[in-house]
């Protein structure tokens, strides 16, 4: 279909469905969706997130934005494959925005959990490293009891069970561009717990 995009035959196809669709037709949204859809997928999303599952997310946030705004988009004689594509670029460049900063944030996060999972160099500083680790693991638990239960679960999951992504979004019963949005949620909520607790080693 893309390659007859500005064909006359296809835009006035798609001129029909749009005008159906603002008026609440679902099917005719459906005809657009199915007509849009993996080439959305297959040439915009998939080449820049490089992931199924992400890129899945991402073109189900794509039609999700074209359903809540389709009212606005005004058809002009070029093909709505633009607009969506364009929509969907912004998605993808969401995701791997997120995901940048969900691996920022795992590295602080690292920073904090390290020290309990270190091993002493010395066998003289076992007690002196037991103790700190005690310290720095009930004020762990403490800033993962104040924040949001589904934050802290997604933690527990990926850090103190150590579980692949897959399977932790598995348990979750969530996408992988999910979870990384989530997990980066966490994350931050999880900082600002441990920053805030009084008393605490920073």
């Amino acid at each position: 279909m893309l390659k007859d995009l500005n064909s006359p035959k296809n835009l006035r196809w798609e001129a029909k469905q749009i005008k159906r669709a603002k008026r609440g037709d679902r099917r005719a949204f459906a005809a657009l969706y199915d007509a849009f859809a993996e080439p959305l997928y297959a040439r915009v999303l998939f080449p820049r997130l490089g992931e199924a599952a992400a890129a899945e997310d991402a073109l189900a946030e794509t039609f999700r934005v074209a359903f809540e705004q389709l009212d606005r988009f005004e058809f002009q004689g070029a093909s709505l494959w633009f607009w969506l594509a364009r929509v969907a670029r912004n998605k993808a460049t969401d995701i791997h925005r997120a995901r940048q900063r969900g691996a920022h944030a795992v590295a602080r996060y690292d920073d904090l959990w390290g020290p309990l999972r270190d091993e002493p160099e010395l066998p003289s500083a076992q007690l002196e490293r037991d103790e700190e680790g005690a310290r720095l693991r009930e004020a762990m638990n403490q800033a993962l009891s104040q924040i949001n239960p589904r934050y802290r679960r997604v933690i527990e999951l990926r850090f103190l069970e150590d579980k692949p992504r897959e399977a932790c979004a598995a348990a979750l019963e969530i996408k992988l561009g999910t979870l990384d949005v989530l997990m980066l949620r966490a994350l931050r909520a999880l900082r600002k717990a441990w920053d805030g607790r009084g008393g605490g080693e920073a």
